[in-house]
């Protein structure tokens, strides 16, 4: 996937997102998403790179847990045959809970 077709999936889960992180003062009230790309893994033989899969992680953030978004998600991943890993944890700091899906694409 490309990042205009990743950037056209995160619009159609229908919350406030952006690319790695929001500016300074200018995070939006959660629910909102994250997402990023942290590496690649790649297959080559005899010096050349014949594919890359693209690493993705959607960072879904919330001030209370939200099944109903997460389903959201969940079935747009679906609808776009991406097979996802899924995380959660609860930040402090941020009094947020991260729900995190790390894929390839």
């Amino acid at each position: 996937m490309t990042y205009e077709e990743i950037n056209e999936m995160m619009q159609e889960m229908d919350c406030p997102f952006s690319y790695h992180h929001f500016a300074e003062g200018e995070s939006p009230a959660p629910p909102f998403l994250l997402f990023l790309s942290p590496g690649e893994h790649t297959f080559s033989a005899d010096n050349l790179m014949y594919y890359s899969f693209k690493q993705l992680d959607i960072e879904l953030y919330t001030d209370k847990k939200s099944p109903e978004v997460e389903e959201r998600v969940e079935e747009i991943l679906r609808q776009h045959h991406i097979f996802y890993n899924k995380t959660e944890a609860w930040i402090e700091s941020e009094r947020l809970y991260e729900v995190l899906y790390e894929t390839e694409v």
